[in-house]
């Protein structure tokens, strides 16, 4: 995973803890009235069966509210807690119904959640639908208790739509985060296949007319072969001079296109958390390090960059740059490794960075002071 991305869903995470939380309250608080029904109701025989039927819509609603906020969540795991919600609302009918006849509305607030979780579970139209079948069923439970029709018609439809209003937007902000989410991960895609396809554009430029010659000399050469073999000797020397240009070309432009720029590197890292909420600071040398030295750094940039995000709850990071003769050395420090457990010397990325380095002859070095952390890496620069 990039860096970009790890801030991404940080972020996504996130806003999908405050959605679910929010839908949690708004109709879970629904669920906390018929609990009145239940302390009002006199059998003992109702009062269980009211309260079995309450704890399985409480726990159907809430994996449907799961569902709601997790869009990576298989529809076959989504379809099964769509249908435990519908078996758990018919269910509560006979079960919590006659709890607490005309004396609480118990089963009317039932109703009310349910009206609230229609927008999450239909399109507009069949939502207003399944709401109006909602509360005529309320209507009917009151008939049958023999509760007040006007309470129960002001709870599961009053209270329900309300309800219902505020589920919708919820959701509807929670579908424009995911959609900018993923809108965001196919602009990076898209990126990166424009890249390619110059890449191969310029490697057709470069190779397509000197293959066609080389390919031409060659034929020249097998035909010359048997009647003038100087000359198809003279035509094979030249094929195999176009055909070393043409590979020293080749080499050419892909060192450039895997040239690093250890400047836009560290722009776009810090771009990257600051828009994570971590205030980043740079310094970087003013004169350019050579291409070997940029390599290495800018691989130890980005996992640098990535533990921050990962391992620690920072506000604030700097990385800077020096060089003492023939040594170049990047620091990064950061806080907030007191609320998550920051990566030392023995995680995987920083002991294979470690190794990596040690092969070019630089170092890595990492220390935690209280809640700050820091990783100091050094490369040989060539005089």
């Amino acid at each position: 995973m990039t860096v970009g991305a790890a801030g991404a869903d940080r972020r996504l995470r996130r806003a999908r803890r405050v959605a679910l939380a929010s839908l949690v309250a708004s109709v879970g608080s629904t669920l906390l009235l018929p609990g009145v029904g239940l302390a009002r109701e006199p059998d003992p025989v109702r009062l269980v069966l009211g309260a079995c039927g309450l704890l399985a819509f409480a726990a159907a609603q809430a994996m449907v509210l799961h569902a709601a906020v997790t869009p990576w969540l298989a529809q076959r795991r989504r379809r099964r807690s769509h249908a435990a919600l519908a078996v758990a609302a018919v269910a509560s009918v006979p079960l919590v119904g006659p709890v607490a006849a005309g004396e609480w509305a118990t089963w009317a607030w039932l109703g009310a959640s349910l009206v609230g979780m229609t927008p999450l579970l239909l399109r507009p139209h069949a939502a207003l639908a399944a709401a109006g079948a909602i509360v005529a069923v309320a209507l009917a439970v009151a008939r049958w208790t023999g509760g007040s029709t006007g309470a129960h018609l002001a709870i599961a439809a009053g209270v329900g739509v309300g309800v219902a209003a505020v589920n919708w937007v919820q959701v509807w902000f929670w579908d424009l985060l995911v959609a900018a989410q993923q809108g965001q991960e196919a602009q990076a895609r898209l990126a990166a296949a424009e890249e390619r396809l110059r890449f191969a554009r310029d490697v057709h430029d470069l190779l397509g007319h000197d293959l066609t010659v080389i390919a031409l000399k060659a034929e020249l050469a097998a035909r010359l072969a048997p009647v003038d073999a100087e000359r198809a000797g003279r035509e094979a020397a030249e094929a195999q001079r176009l055909a070393g240009a043409a590979l020293h070309r080749v080499r050419a432009a892909v060192h450039g296109y895997r040239a690093v720029d250890l400047a836009e590197q560290l722009t776009a890292m810090g771009e990257v958390l600051r828009s994570s909420g971590v205030r980043c600071d740079v310094d970087l040398l003013e004169a350019g390090l050579p291409a070997d030295a940029t390599a290495e750094l800018a691989v130890v940039l980005r996992e640098a960059g990535t533990n921050v995000l990962r391992h620690s709850r920072a506000t604030w990071c700097r990385i800077e740059i020096t060089r003492e003769g023939d040594v170049a050395t990047m620091t990064v420090s950061n806080d907030g490794v007191e609320a998550a457990p920051a990566p030392d010397g023995h995680s995987h990325g920083l002991r294979g960075l470690t190794d990596r380095l040690a092969e070019a002859g630089g170092s890595l070095r990492t220390r935690r002071e209280g809640a700050v952390f820091t990783l100091t890496a050094t490369v040989p620069v060539a005089p």
